[in-house]
């Protein structure tokens, strides 16, 4: 008998400022401890902003706070793996808050999962990318052109990917990216030498995400996924 493949809420959200990202994927993860049962993944870009994971510090950033300051460049430490990492415009980022199963339950696979829906991803685009050695993310003989920090506790997810689609790479001069020197950087974008949209991309990772993750992933609009939550929250409130 086929087993049935668990479901999982696709939720594109534009531009969103990162703190409200993470308190959105801090809700879900509660109500998934709770006994939500349907995974989330969040697609969406930020506003300039940087990062440093629970392994990095910031002697890896380049620019000063005023010269960030003054571009309204974002700053804040994170409990995600890795180091440092930009965010800004043009950035596909997507955070998958998913209840890993019995089978599942192994940190480097899920890792190397993501980069592996990524890779497939690009491929479709005719672009080549791999894994390197003893990094994270995923490569093209241009430069990194994704990067990865997840966080995982109880076996649900958060935290993820950032894949660069029309970033503004010079904004990657402000830090030493993901804390490898010497490496550089690309864009879907810089390697094809054309534009790509955004939406698009998210569109075509979802049925990666779902051919590699083996879930059933719907499309809901925004409003729907927070009715979801919310409907989930008050029925645990009165339970």
């Amino acid at each position: 008998m086929k087993t049935k493949e668990r479901v999982c809420l696709a939720v594109f959200l534009g531009s969103v400022e990162y703190l409200r990202a993470l308190d959105m994927q801090m809700q879900v993860c509660q109500a998934k401890k709770q006994g939500f049962e349907e995974d989330v993944l969040l697609l969406l870009e930020h506003p300039p902003t940087i990062t440093v994971g629970r392994n990095g510090n910031w002697s890896h950033l380049l620019a000063s706070d005023h010269e960030l300051s003054s571009r309204g460049v974002g700053r804040f430490e994170v409990d995600r793996g890795g180091d440092i990492t930009f965010h800004g415009p043009g950035q596909l980022v997507g955070y998958p808050i998913l209840q890993l199963a019995r089978e599942e339950r192994d940190v480097r696979r899920y890792m190397r999962d993501l980069e592996e829906a990524l890779i497939r991803l690009l491929a479709g685009y005719g672009i080549i990318a791999a894994r390197q050695e003893g990094l994270t993310g995923v490569w093209t003989s241009h430069g990194k052109i994704a990067a990865l920090g997840v966080h995982i506790s109880r076996w649900i997810t958060r935290h993820g990917f950032a894949l660069n689609i029309s970033t503004d790479l010079s904004c990657f001069d402000w830090i030493v990216p993901c804390g490898v020197s010497g490496r550089g950087v690309a864009s879907m974008s810089s390697i094809l030498g054309l534009q790509v949209e955004l939406r698009e991309v998210a569109d075509k990772f979802v049925c990666e995400f779902r051919s590699v993750f083996g879930r059933e992933t719907i499309w809901v609009s925004e409003d729907e996924f927070k009715d979801r939550l919310s409907r989930y929250a008050r029925e645990v409130a009165v339970a």
